[in-house]
This record gives C-alpha cells, structure tokens and sequence, in this order.
C-alpha cells in the first residue's frame, strides 16, 4: 500500500470559513509560541525542548484566561502543529532544511486533521466542530473503497482554499519496456534527452513578469495598513499563484511522460541550491525548477516501477566526448556545439551530455557504484568504469 495525497479546490459557507480561519490562526499562534519557548530555552539554558514539552505548555495555555478561544477549536491540529515543529527541528539538524522561523498571517495557513477529528462518509468529510460537509469541488474520483486518514485544509496567500486528503491505495505498475533514457537539465532547454530530443523550457515566471511587476508596482505605492493595499497584495499573490500552477502543470505533464516511456531513466545530481548563488543564472535556475522536477521522477519512478539512476553532479557529462572519451579542459556556457580535438567528432552540448549521462547510469546500475572521474586530469579516460572492467 502507498500513501497517495489527492488535491482539490472548495469553496466553504460563511460559517465554515470563519470557523477554518480561527483554526488556522490558533495553530499559527500554537506554533509560533511553542518556537519562541525553544528558542529561548537554547539561549538562556542550553536546553532542548521537545515534543511532548510543548505539548504539555499547550495544556497551560489553554488554562490562561487570555488564550481561553484555544478550547473554541479543535485540539487536533492544534498539536498537530507542534508536530510539524518538531519535525521541522529534526529536518534542521539533519542538514536537510534552514532553521524554522515563525509563521505569517498573510502567508495563508493550514490545518490538519487526522482520523479523530473528521468523519467521511457517503463521499462527504465533516470536519470537527462543523456540522455541514466541506463542498468539494470533486474534479477526479477517490480510487474505490479509499478512505482518507488525514484531511489538511490549506488557505494560500492568492485566497484559495484548497482541501488534500492523504488516502492508502495500491498503485499497479506499468508494463516494463526496453526503453532507458539520459536526461540532461538546462535552461534554455529544460531537458535534453539522449536520443535526440529537446523540450523546451515553459518558463512560467517570463510569461507573467511584465503583470507581476506591474502589481508589484502599484502595492509599493498603496498605504500600509490600508484595504487598498491588501487588495494589492491579494493581487500580487493571485499572479504568483498562476506563474506556480503553470509550471506544476508543465512538470507534471513532462516527469508523467518520461515515466510512462522509459523503464530507466537517469538525471544527474544537481545541488541547485548552490547553483542559484551565480546572480547571472539564479532567476533562470529557479524558473527551470530542477528540484521539482527530479522530485517528481523519484516518487513516480517508486509508484510504477521504474528506475531513476542519479550519477554524481561532477561526472563531466558536457565536456565528454561520447564517441572517444576524451574529455575537454574548458567549455565555457556560450559554446552549444564543439568538435573533439581527439576524434573530431561533432557535438551537440546538451545531447552529448544526456547522452554521456545514460552510459553512466547504466554503469551506475550494473555495478552499484557512481561514476566519478579524477577531476584533475584531463587524459579520455574515466577511472571508475576502467576499474569496473578489471
């Protein structure tokens, strides 16, 4: 059984909407507070504070004459906030996110529900403390006899209320096929394959820059505080949601294709995040969404079947001969296509580069090891596939 989250749009009443609002405003009050004790505790003490303190702070808060509307709502997402906070930490010192800071009012909310504070019957979930059923918007059908186990209702800056249930279904995977594909990510080209193929990059955020600039023009010059301001800034959000749903639209649509196509894929290892430091390139990059679209590969390629091969980001992929091996000193990102001075073969930058990708991923796959070249020699020779042979 997989866990499979499944989206959609709705549009509460009055009475819901208010209700979810109130929620989501003591969950960000819960979690901001229950930040602000740990932290304080780490500068004055050197103390660490866990789940189950806080937990047990939000007991006495709720005892507090001045925090009394925290018993008004449910208790659910109230600790599933402190959840989430912990699992924030944990992210932190393991080295996979920043430090959590504090939650915004104008970033929208969320709030969550598990299996003790929902009920979902007749294809219609009743939230607690809401005697009506959420109006779902159903643009795609529950796969038969799913039940959900959590229910997260979210509110994004744009104003749109979005509802996802986390529901355990068995996906079948597709038919195996012979097909094994290399995938080299750019700019100008979001992907060039190796048998040839480029797809262009969508580039959602040029599409939009002219609106986004615009309105982010007219809320500079709107008074803070002001209504014309929030309506300013519901707009500039409004442009980022579209720019956002476009380019998870074109991702989704690209990553299912490859998938359903090819048996093996392999990509490289990019660390975007550093990537993005050049300001020459940083918009493009994060316009191109490579960690998005690798993320998509990954739990794609587990749903169906498939294989995703990731070779080390230093594998000279683009300054490899594919024909001979030999591999360039210098190529510089204004050159598309170069001769070998080895073998005088003609290539293409990209192609080449998916091209020498997939051979590494295939030697990847056959020998369980990755494929990483001294860097500091420059002779057409790869050390670790000419060790693998001995």
């Amino acid at each position: 059984m997989t866990q499979r989250a499944f989206k959609y749009r709705f549009y509460p009443t009055p009475e819901q909407e208010t209700l979810l609002i109130r929620t989501m405003g003591c969950t960000r009050l819960v979690y901001n507070r229950a930040l602000a004790v740990r932290k304080q505790a780490w500068y004055d003490e050197k103390k660490r504070v866990g789940y189950s303190d806080t937990s047990a702070l939000l007991t006495e808060w709720k005892k507090q004459d001045d925090l009394q509307f925290l018993t008004e709502v449910s208790c659910v997402p109230l600790q599933q906030g402190l959840r989430h906070l912990q699992k924030a930490f944990s992210n932190f010192f393991d080295g996979r996110a920043k430090y959590p800071t504090f939650k915004k009012k104008r970033n929208g909310g969320s709030a969550e529900f598990t299996k003790s504070a929902f009920k979902f019957r007749n294809g219609q979930g009743f939230l607690a403390k809401c005697s009506e059923p959420l109006p779902i918007r159903w643009s795609r059908e529950l796969p038969k006899g799913a039940k959900p186990t959590t229910i997260t209702v979210k509110l994004s800056p744009a104003g749109r209320w979005t509802v996802s249930l986390l529901v355990d279904v068995e996906i079948e995977p597709l038919p195996t096929c012979s097909n094994e594909i290399g995938v080299d990510l750019g700019v100008t080209s979001l992907v060039a394959l190796s048998d040839g193929e480029k797809i262009a990059n969508s580039k959602g955020f040029n599409a939009k820059r002219r609106k986004l600039k615009k309105a982010q023009k007219t809320l500079s010059r709107k008074q803070k505080g002001s209504n014309n301001r929030h309506k300013a800034r519901l707009f500039v959000a409004k442009v980022h949601q579209e720019i956002a749903d476009a380019r998870k639209d074109f991702l989704h649509k690209l990553t299912i294709r490859l998938v359903r196509e090819n048996q093996t894929i392999a990509v490289e290892d990019l660390a975007a995040k550093n990537m993005v430091k050049n300001r020459k390139l940083a918009l493009s990059i994060s316009d191109a969404s490579w960690g998005e679209l690798v993320r998509q590969l990954e739990y794609k390629c587990d749903w169906y079947g498939r294989t995703l091969v990731k070779i080390d980001r230093w594998f000279p992929s683009s300054k490899r001969c594919g024909k001979c091996g030999h591999i360039v000193e210098k190529l510089p990102l204004n050159i598309r296509e170069w001769d070998c001075p080895n073998c005088g073969a003609h290539h293409d930058r990209d192609i080449n580069a998916a091209q020498n990708i997939l051979a590494a991923g295939l030697a990847v796959k056959v020998c369980g090891a990755n494929v990483r070249p001294d860097r500091h020699k420059s002779d057409g020779s790869c050390d670790e596939a000419e060790r693998s042979k001995k």
